[in-house]
């Protein structure tokens, strides 16, 4: 496997841009919007971006500056990442679910000077604005200008305005993303912008490209959040490659495999529950569409249970492909199908940064036994304004970062993820990671959804608790608490099984696959007094 470092020479060869890709392709779909068919070409979407590139610059948005986008999937948002990359500019595309408060902190914490929104967040976004006071102009998608309050603009109108024709001054800009929040305030993951050209690819564009087989003829499916950092990087790569990408502006699992077969699409990337979901429908539903077209299907994000990507393999056979790697972008790690039913559970060997186990003394750990995960930073990177995180994710010589993830290395380097460190339960002094039991319950053909995390216990400290979402809703409460706890303690040790399942019509998880457990601690233990979830 080739380190990235040795493919900076190969990505010279690129020109992965679409400027110069809008010259070629120039009537090629760039972007298809799944539920409308809505078609943007190349050409229309360069267009598009330097109109919002000279907006940005117009407004005084200088290299380095920052902006804000906060909407659903829809036919602008990659238009307005795209202006950002051109400019020079640091964007941040935040969780379009995110409340009020959660809004307003970050457009105040990433220095936003304009914001990106759609009529749909409206009522949400005129609500948080009101503690922004930098933020100089807010552009509404999808909206009239006579439907819009004060400081608000119509998008197409008023960006529509502008010139056709690329800035003077492009610059390679980036993305600013924040955690996602689900476990305390969520942070900016700031890293030094590139010196270089929009049209100069960065070396991991061209590394992953090449791991994946990326190429003009391919057609991509883009079934998550644009705001979430690996969906974003997909698309991004995929028109940079002059491919075409079908973007659903919400995932449904009849009109993901539907899809697949009226574009013939050949990749895709997805989250595990959206496997679980899948394997939740009857057979004949399985089986309606043609999904032949596919060679790649990548999973990222969150753990995804081994009985699940067993099933998902029988059905669509060796093309799922996992990787592994953070925001911060300190590491990556990658395995094929093959590479996985060979270790089974890895999440892959690592190909990108050098990894070590260590406890919590910064001991390395021995060949499969867990500890934190600890990694030489494969590129600098900081907590935007939180220098006190930032010291917390690095070692005292700072020569190793961590983000908390807890696992070991098998004797033939493949990694295997444990759980988060932050969602750790210490139960009467014993360390349980709940992942293992999350991943059972999720594949019990009762169960829809699962969490598990501790709860207040006077003795303990803590004790296990699950919350299960099942897939029939009549089924007895009790009944079914009993056979689950029955069907655990034959696959537990006795201290990892909760003592009581709670059950719930939904779970709180995001589209991005992660659960927010925040919203169910709280339930429990009380606002900013949880001992499972660090804040």
């Amino acid at each position: 496997m080739e380190e990235l470092t040795e493919i900076v020479e190969y990505s010279k060869d690129y020109k992965m841009y679409p400027g110069n890709l809008a010259k070629k392709y120039e009537d090629k779909p760039a972007f298809i919007m799944a539920s409308t068919g809505e078609t943007v070409t190349y050409r229309e979407f360069e267009e598009r971006s330097n109109q919002l590139a000279h907006f940005l610059r117009d407004e005084g948005l200088k290299k380095g500056d920052h902006y804000s986008i906060f909407m659903e999937n829809n036919n602008r948002y990659l238009e307005s990442n795209s202006a950002g990359e051109r400019a020079g500019l640091i964007y941040t595309c935040i969780n379009s679910y995110l409340k009020e408060e959660e809004l307003a902190y970050i457009l105040v914490n990433s220095d936003s000077k304009i914001l990106i929104t759609s009529i749909s967040k409206l009522g949400l976004v005129e609500k948080a604005v009101k503690q922004c006071s930098i933020l100089k102009k807010i552009l509404v998608v999808g909206a009239e200008e006579e439907q819009l309050p004060d400081g608000m603009h119509d998008f197409v109108k008023t960006v529509s305005q502008n010139p056709t024709s690329p800035i003077q001054d492009e610059s390679l800009g980036a993305a600013m993303l924040y955690s996602s929040g689900t476990t305390g305030r969520p942070k900016g993951i700031l890293r030094p912008l590139p010196e270089q050209k929009p049209d100069e690819p960065l070396p991991i564009f061209s590394f992953l490209s090449n791991l994946w087989n990326y190429s003009e003829d391919m057609i991509y499916l883009s079934p998550a959040p644009l705001y979430h950092s690996a969906p974003q990087a997909a698309n991004s790569l995929t028109i940079r490659k002059g491919a075409t990408t079908v973007i659903m502006e919400k995932f449904e699992p009849l009109e993901y495999l539907s899809l697949i077969e009226k574009y013939s699409i050949t990749h895709s990337q997805l989250v595990p529950t959206m496997f679980s979901r899948m394997l939740k429908l009857s057979d004949e539903e399985k089986n309606r569409y043609d999904l032949s077209s596919l060679k790649y299907a990548l999973h990222a994000a969150a753990p995804c249970p081994e009985q699940v990507k067993r099933q998902m393999i029988k059905w669509w056979g060796p093309i799922i492909c996992e990787y592994y790697g953070a925001t911060e972008a300190f590491g990556f790690a990658y395995c094929d199908t093959k590479e996985w039913l060979d270790h089974p559970g890895t999440v892959g060997k690592i190909m990108i940064g050098e990894l070590t186990v260590m406890d919590d003394e910064m001991n390395e750990m021995p060949v499969g036994v867990p500890g934190t995960l600890w990694f030489k930073p494969a590129s600098e990177f900081n907590y935007h304004k939180e220098p006190e995180k930032t010291a917390e994710a690095y070692s005292p010589d700072k020569s190793l970062t961590t983000v908390g993830d807890v696992g070991y290395l098998d004797e033939d380097g493949f990694l295997y993820l444990t759980d988060r460190k932050a969602f750790m339960i210490i139960s009467g002094g014993v360390n349980i990671y709940p992942q293992e039991c999350e991943d059972l319950l999720i594949s019990h053909p009762k169960v829809f959804d699962a969490a598990v995390f501790g709860i207040p216990n006077q003795d303990l400290g803590e004790e296990v608790k699950a919350v299960v979402q099942p897939v029939v809703s009549t089924i007895s409460n009790e009944e079914l608490a009993g056979e689950l706890l029955e069907y655990l303690h034959g696959n537990l040790s006795r201290q990892k099984v909760p003592r009581s399942i709670d059950f719930v019509t939904e779970l709180p998880r995001l589209p991005t696959g992660k659960l927010y457990k925040r919203l169910l601690r709280d339930k429990y233990w009380g606002e900013g007094k949880s001992r499972i979830i660090q804040e």
